[in-house]
């Protein structure tokens, strides 16, 4: 398709005519065609998008497996006759569980954070490849462990590749999507980590009929398949373009935004998007020169001294509001009690009178309620927004949780005498999966990865994942004793932050469904003087001239 740049008159008044290159900009973007249908329906047209998005999602599957894994294992017989130490008969087990199974997560927290200036560095693609490394070796010393420290030193090193993969995963999924199905392809990286923990724990709970050691040692050892697979077709991926672009790679990007919109370079909408990148790279470049003028000259001190206010401009002006809700949906995503229920589900169905077979099994059919509630969310994500799945979805969780508190509270000293509660309680667990895994799973590992600008993303979606691990590692702390110590408070406890989690998306949550990763500045606010504007769209203009002199003298790298 001819570009419709090409029909403006090249640039001889940089004060009088780059105007009406700003408007011509703004005017072919509020008229653009989009790349396809939104929602599910554009998953199929953008089918090389979504494979190489599928692929990066594996990661996902990865963190999710070790999730189902775990559940089962802690009440293996097997496990237990191994690591004596969290046996329930055992002074201080329900520390050392918690301790052992929050484990993962503060590596993780690790992982994500080292991961920022990683993905920055040697690329998307390139870190992604790091973490199946360094997760491979933790699985490694899961599977040969010998006693308690051995188990829990491998499930920290392992947590550090799964951290890292959790960040940059669904932050490369993010930067190479179109926008009309970005929450769609997003949400590929809770449905692998759904799908990871369903797995594993149909998996582990036909080991546990194995007599020896292997019950346990052969979950650990399987969760190297779907790793080995994504390390193995990395090489594959394409880069992603707006990590070109920061590296001055423009060419480069060019062809691989072309590659993943099915597209000639030469196509208009493929123009317009490239054209936007450049031009916020540009912007916050400029800015960031601004704001430290004396970290700019090319020396390694300065390097590193820039690194670190990088991460300090992710709490300042133009950007803090960002941080504050990637960091936030990560916050109330465990604090609503997912991970609780993940990790410690027998536990929980034996406070409603389950017996253990009972218990495990409920378990099962517990995560594939939620897998089916994820698969929802690959429709309603791009066709009804962000901002409404997670309204709803706290509205939802906080009256399962209230009606369990209320059950377990004045029942649980006799379920034998009390049934139906016992299994209306179970249901509303159930009800409350449901409704999580199609709204709060889904939501928060979408949202950060699209609202940093380009040149603090990576940074900011590392925050943003840290807040996740290091939530889940308190979860993974905290419940053990709150449901041995409380009971019913346990529910009580995850209802209130999820009226909390209600009330803070209605005052600080915006929407972002249909908007380019370029326009998150507008959706937030972020650009708050005319000046900051006008500089942003002179840049534009300028590149857009740029393109338009080139065409006409010949094509050279941009």
């Amino acid at each position: 398709m001819e570009s419709k740049f090409r029909e403006t008159k090249q640039v001889a008044n940089p004060a009088g005519e780059r105007v009406g290159f700003v408007h011509h900009a703004e005017a072919v973007w509020n008229q653009r065609e989009p790349y396809g249908p939104a929602g599910f329906k554009g998953v199929f047209i953008s089918y090389y998008a979504t494979l190489c998005a599928a692929f990066a999602a594996i990661g996902g599957m990865v963190f999710g497996y070790d999730q189902g894994v775990v559940s089962v294992v802690l009440v293996m017989p097997q496990f237990l006759a191994r690591f004596t130490r969290v046996s329930e008969t055992a002074p201080g087990a329900g520390f050392y569980k918690g301790l052992m199974t929050a484990m993962i997560e503060l590596g993780a927290f690790l992982g994500a954070f080292n991961q920022g200036w990683i993905a920055d560095k040697y690329s998307r693609k390139y870190s992604m490849l790091i973490a199946v490394v360094i997760f491979t070796i933790g699985s490694i010393v899961q599977t040969a462990a010998m006693d308690y420290a051995m188990l829990t030193v491998g499930r920290l090193v392992g947590g550090i590749g799964i951290g890292m993969l959790s960040m940059v995963a669904p932050l490369y999924i993010g930067e190479i999507s179109p926008p009309e199905i970005r929450g769609s392809l997003l949400v590929l990286e809770e449905f692998c980590i759904v799908f990871g923990i369903v797995v594993a724990y149909w998996i582990t709970y036909g080991t546990r009929y194995m007599s020896g050691e292997w019950a346990w040692r052969l979950p650990f050892l399987l969760q190297m398949i779907p790793s080995t697979v994504l390390g193995l077709g990395i090489l594959f991926l394409p880069f992603s373009p707006r990590w070109l672009a920061s590296k001055g790679r423009d060419s480069e990007a060019l062809q691989s935004l072309a590659k993943l919109r099915q597209l000639p370079a030469t196509d208009q909408r493929v123009e317009q998007e490239w054209f936007d990148i450049r031009a916020e790279v540009a912007f916050h470049r400029q800015t960031n020169a601004m704001r430290h003028p004396t970290l700019q000259s090319e020396s390694k001190l300065n390097s590193v001294k820039l690194e670190l206010v990088s991460w300090m401009d992710c709490f300042r002006r133009g950007c803090w509001r960002r941080t504050h809700v990637g960091i936030g949906l990560m916050f109330f995503q465990q604090f609503v009690g997912i991970n609780a229920l993940i990790y410690y589900s027998p536990t929980l169905f034996e406070t409603m009178g389950l017996n253990y077979s009972m218990q495990l099994i409920m378990s099962g059919v517990l995560n594939v309620t939620q897998l089916v509630g994820v698969s929802t969310s690959l429709w309603t994500i791009d066709r009804f927004g962000r901002r409404p799945l997670l309204l709803w979805g706290s509205f939802f969780m906080t009256v399962s949780h209230l009606i369990i508190a209320i059950f377990v509270g004045k029942y649980s000293k006799n379920w034998s005498a009390h049934r139906g509660p016992g299994w209306a309680s179970a249901a509303l667990l159930l009800f409350y999966m449901l409704s999580f895994g199609a709204t709060w799973g889904p939501v928060p590992w979408a949202m950060p990865s699209e609202i940093f600008p380009s040149s603090l993303r990576a940074k900011g979606v590392a925050l943003s994942t840290c807040s996740n691990w290091f939530n889940n590692f308190i979860i993974g702390l905290i419940t053990p004793p709150l449901v041995q110590n409380t009971g019913f408070g346990a529910y009580t406890f995850f209802a209130v932050f999820c009226l909390l989690s209600f009330a803070w998306t209605f005052f600080f949550v915006p929407e972002t469904r249909g908007r380019t990763l370029e326009q998150m500045d507008h959706v937030f606010k972020d650009i708050s003087s005319e000046e900051e504007e006008a500089r942003r769209q002179t840049i534009e203009a300028e590149i857009i001239a740029s393109h338009h002199r080139s065409m006409i003298s010949g094509p050279k790298d941009q």
